[in-house]
Parts: C-alpha cells; structure tokens; sequence
C-alpha cells in the first residue's frame, strides 16, 4: 500500500481541526460491498476524504479527529488467522496507523461508545453527508437530531479544491496511463469490430499499467448518448467514436480525457466540420482559464462559440446572443463544460455538488445545458478540473423541441435533419491551475485531426 510522508497527512488533520475549532471530526471509511451474495464483493475503494486524511486504502474503517486537542484515532480490526487464511497477510493496521500518524487504534465497538461520551458532555460531532448504507449504520444508535455539518463540509471543499505538489504528481500519473489507454483505441479502432473489442484493448492497457478505471468506459458510435456504457455496436466507416475512458492510480486518483475520432480512420467532411468547432472550443475554454475567472463565464463563452460556427454553417440564424441567453446552444451540448477532478473523478460530488462548484448565493439556471453545469465558480491556484465541450446531434430532442416550436426563429430544423445518423463529438483534457494561468496535466494527448488519422492509418 503506497502512502504519502507522514507529515502530509498529519498536516491535512491540523489544518482541518484548526478550521472547525471545537469538537469531534467523524470521517467515515467504506465498507465492502456485495455484488450478489456476501462473500462476492465488488473490488473495493476507500472513501476519498478517508484517504486524503488518514490514507489507508482498506475496508471497515473509521476515524475521529478531536478538533480541540488535535488527536486522531482510528478505529477498525487487525486482520484474524481467519481473515489472513482467505487474504493473506497484510501488514497491521497499527503499523500503517502509524505511517500516517496515528499513534491510537482503537476496536470499532468503541466508536459509538466515544461519540456518545462527546455528546453526553455537551461536545459537538461534525461528519459529512452520507452515500452508503455502512455509513448509516455508524450513525445508527446516535442523537437522532444530529445532521452533517456544513461548516465540516465546507473547510473540506475548501482544502481539497486546492491540489498538493504531491497531488499533482499523482494526477499526472494517472493521466499519462488514460493517455496510453486513449492511444490503445485509436490504434484499434477498425471498421467491422465490435466496441467491446477495442474496450477490451483499453481495460488491458489499464490494468498493464497497474491501474483502475476512474469511471465506467464511454465508448460508443452513439456518442449523442453522453453516458452511453453500451458497447455492443458494429462499429461502421462513416460513424465517429466518442471515447471518453481514464484511469485511477494506486493511489486512486484520476485521469478523465475524451477524445473523439471516426471509425474509419479518416474524417468526412461533415465530420471536420463540426470536430474542428469542438476543437477551437476545447482550445479557447483551456485558454481562458486562469485564477480569478468564473467557469461559468468560461462555459458560455465556448457556447457562444459554437453558435457563432452554426450560424456560419446555416444551422442557426439571428443573434447570437439573444440564442446564448434563452439556452439555444443547450440543444447542442446539453452538459456543463467540466467539473473539479482529483480523488474523484467528479471531486467531492459526495458533499453536494453545490458546495464544490457554486460559491454561496450563486445560482443553478435552470436551461438545459447551464443546469448540468457542476463548476461556475471563481477558479482558484490549485484548482484541477476538466475542459469538455461537446457537439450532439439528439434526434429525439431535436424532434421534441421542433414539435413544440421551441426556438423556431433561431433554429433551422430542416438543415438538422441530415446530422440524425451523425451521433457526437467531445474532446477533454485535465487542467490544472496555476498562478500564471493554466497548465494541462500530462504528456499531450494526440487531438489534432492529422494526428489522429496518422496514429489510426
């Protein structure tokens, strides 16, 4: 199990406790889960704040961190002559306590018992939002009026938002194997396969590298299905392939890139058309990019972009700025432009999307493509996020908002009809930011359409 120096985590703690000030500081660890009976478990991952406070990657933990002294006690069992007969032997649970600071262990019967002495002497309890039933179960027996505390919530959204040097190191890991993965499909990618063939090439390429999946692999001919984990289409020259896969270290965190090519290997005309718009999008979202700037201001500027193209084409017509403001361009990219990216792939969404990508009193719009927007935020030095924009040609949506006249002026849905059969387009890269502006994590990723149709000749 791979670490971080002990002084890392013992500073993470400090920080916490000195911001929440009083009290005790719950961080709940994961449990294992079964697939279809209990002794068939899914592989398992620890939970992300765990990890960044208390780094062992290993089931049935829990921790308490006293605000007040700044102690740190982990609670859990050392491993059974049962448990290391199924196992094997693993090194102890004190030894690793110990390698990230933590002098006391302690039995998990214990846990309650403690959070209950704190609160019978009038301590506060801090803990965050809960996702699995073995959280809930932590809580079970406790004050029912106790409810995750926003203040915890906040001063963790806070210090993870802003990336260690020893972070970046690791995210820079994981992207450069999610780039090996992305140029594996390129390479295999063939007219009259399977795309579960050229998944298959990207799951060996991970795992050769010693690595997980951050996510489930997206990669379809129907990329206007944005999370489309179907891979049983024939793949057919004239499709074009949306592949947006990454890989979780070993130290579980994350690369998340798109790239998008034609199954073919050589692009259509049509299919240059509209991937040389995504690409100028791509590239002006990463340009603007920088400490101070909202996302959200970034988001519409690529979409203006991309209306500004369509009108060029004859897909739209009017005022560009008038479609960007009643949400035209959501019929075209109907998610945000990306989100924060660290120990998650979608970091620290388990604490409430809001408290990541929205400063307080900043508000969700509520037209498509805004909506799914999950960072508007202003952006910060440390920051690490994605830069995604998209192109989809929805039949249905298209069909839907045609029905109902929505947008009529603006749209020429007669010109949109020969894109049906088109699918989608999306290109992303992993960004960090830095005092000067930006930095894109990891070797680059081959994007532009000469590259990727010498890599796949």
């Amino acid at each position: 199990m791979r670490l971080f120096a002990t002084n890392i985590y013992e500073a993470r703690r400090k920080h916490l406790a000195a911001n929440i000030k009083s009290g005790l500081i719950l961080i709940m660890g994961n449990g294992e889960s079964a697939m279809n009976y209990t002794d068939n478990v899914y592989p398992f991952r620890q939970n992300s704040n765990f990890l960044y406070y208390f780094g062992i990657n290993a089931p049935e933990l829990n921790a308490l961190i006293d605000a007040d002294s700044g102690e740190a006690v982990i609670y859990g069992h050392e491993l059974t002559m049962d448990d290391i007969i199924w196992v094997g032997e693993v090194e102890k649970l004190s030894a690793l306590a110990a390698k990230v600071g933590v002098s006391k262990v302690k039995d998990p019967a214990s846990l309650k018992e403690d959070i209950n002495k704190a609160l019978t002497a009038g301590r506060l309890l801090h803990y965050l939002p809960t996702y699995r039933i073995e959280h809930h179960g932590v809580l079970k027996g406790l004050d029912p009026q106790l409810s995750p505390s926003a203040s915890l919530i906040t001063s963790v959204v806070a210090q993870r938002s802003v990336k260690e040097a020893v972070e970046i190191e690791e995210m820079t890991k994981a992207v450069e194997i999610t780039r090996n993965m992305h140029l594996q499909a390129m390479k295999t990618t063939k007219s009259g396969k399977f795309e579960y063939e050229v998944v298959a090439e990207i799951l060996r390429q991970c795992k050769s590298e010693h690595a997980g999946l951050s996510y489930g692999i997206i990669f379809s001919v129907n990329g206007q299905v944005l999370h489309n984990h179907h891979h049983e289409n024939l793949m057919e020259s004239g499709r074009m392939i949306i592949n947006d896969s990454g890989a979780e270290n070993d130290m579980c965190y994350a690369g998340d890139i798109t790239r998008s090519f034609p199954v073919s290997g050589k692009f259509t005309a049509k299919q240059k058309d509209i991937y040389q718009i995504v690409l100028e999008m791509e590239k002006t979202g990463i340009n603007m990019v920088e400490p101070g700037i909202r996302y959200i201001d970034v988001h519409k500027a690529v979409n203006k972009l991309m209306l500004t193209r369509f009108k060029e084409m004859g897909l739209v017509q009017g005022d560009v700025d008038a479609m960007l403001e009643q949400g035209v361009s959501g019929l075209f990219m109907p998610h945000g432009l990306g989100h924060m990216i660290g120990l998650d792939v979608h970091d620290m969404e388990d604490l409430g999307e809001s408290y990541v990508g929205y400063e307080y009193g900043q508000q969700r719009s509520d037209k498509l493509g805004l909506k799914s927007l999950r960072l508007a935020r202003k952006l910060q030095p440390g920051f690490t996020l994605t830069v995604e924009p998209g192109i989809y040609f929805i039949p249905q949506l298209i069909e839907k908002y045609k029905s109902e006249g929505k947008f009529a002026d603006f749209v020429n849905y007669d010109a949109l009809t020969s894109y049906y059969d088109f699918g989608g387009i999306r290109v992303e890269d992993n960004v960090l930011i830095t005092e000067e502006g930006r930095q894109v994590l990891g070797t680059y990723i081959p994007k532009e359409i000469e590259e990727i149709e010498a890599i796949m000749a």
